[in-house]
C-alpha cells in the first residue's frame, strides 16, 4: 500500500475540506513564527487555540483548523489506515492546504511549527513523516504515527534536521508507549532532530514541561 501524500495540484476532497479555522496573533505577513495547532478527538479549533495563551510568545501567528464533527478520523489510530478513511487523508490534505496558504503569504516552511494533541498529534506526526521537509518544528503531544503497522519503508525523504518534540505519559490509556518510541525512530530515520519525553503517571493532558519546551522551539525559530 502506497502512502497517500497531499498535494495542491490534485487535492483530496473529503469531510475536512473547506471547514472553518480559528486564528490569533499577528497576520502571517507580520509574524516571526507561524504555528498550526491541530485539536484532538471531540475537541475544537477554539479549544486548542487556548494554548497560545500558555506559550505567551510575541510575534506568533496561530491557526487552528476545525475537524468536521470534531473528529479527524473515526477509529483508533492503531487500526489499519483504511478503516480511518476518508477522514485521515482529508485531515492530511487540510494541513497541506494551510501550509500552502501560509507560503502564499510569504511564510517559509522553516518558520512554520506543526503542533497537535492526541488525535491531532497523530495527524501532525503522520503529516511530517509523509511530507518531510525542513519545518520550523513538529510537536506531538500524546500521539504517534497512524496505522496497525508502520510501513517504515514507505516513509521517504528528509526532515533536514527539523526539531521534533514528542511528549506522552507512560500510562496513557490511548497511546501505547511503544508507538511513541516507534514514532521517534521513524522521524529520526527521516533526519528529524527528535526529543522524546515520557512523563511518569501523567494523564492524557499537556503539562508545564511540554509547554516550556514548545516555547523554546518557538524561540529557536524566531532566532533562526
Amino acid at each position: 500500500m502506497t502512502l497517500f501524500r497531499a498535494h495542491s495540484e490534485d487535492p483530496f476532497e473529503g469531510p475536512h475540506q473547506g471547514g472553518p479555522v480559528s486564528t490569533t496573533g499577528p497576520e502571517p505577513e507580520d509574524a516571526a513564527v507561524c504555528m498550526i495547532l491541530i485539536h484532538g478527538r471531540g475537541a475544537s479549533a477554539e479549544s486548542i487555540l487556548t494554548l497560545s495563551r500558555e506559550f505567551q510568545e510575541p510575534g506568533v501567528h496561530y491557526v487552528a483548523p476545525q475537524a468536521s464533527g470534531h473528529t479527524w478520523y473515526p477509529n483508533s489510530f492503531l487500526v489499519p489506515r483504511e478503516q480511518n478513511q476518508p477522514g485521515l487523508n482529508s485531515g492530511l490534505q487540510r494541513i497541506a492546504d494551510l501550509i500552502a496558504n501560509l507560503e502564499k503569504r510569504g511564510v517559509s516552511k522553516r518558520n512554520i511549527l506543526l503542533l497537535g494533541f492526541s488525535q491531532g498529534a497523530c495527524l501532525a506526526c503522520e503529516f511530517a513523516a509523509r511530507h518531510p521537509v525542513r519545518y520550523g518544528g513538529v510537536v506531538g503531544l500524546s500521539g504517534g504515527l497512524i496505522g496497525a503497522e508502520l510501513p517504515t519503508e514507505e516513509y521517504e525523504g528528509s526532515l533536514e534536521g527539523t526539531p521534533v518534540f514528542l511528549g506522552c505519559s507512560d500510562v496513557d490509556m490511548h497511546i501505547p508507549l511503544d508507538r511513541v518510541h516507534a514514532t521517534s525512530e521513524v522521524l529520526k530515520s527521516l533526519g528529524g532532530s527528535v526529543e522524546t519525553m515520557i512523563y511518569p503517571g501523567m494523564g492524557h493532558t499537556v503539562n508545564q514541561d511540554e509547554i516550556d519546551r514548545v516555547k523554546m522551539m518557538i524561540q529557536g525559530v524566531r532566532q533562526g
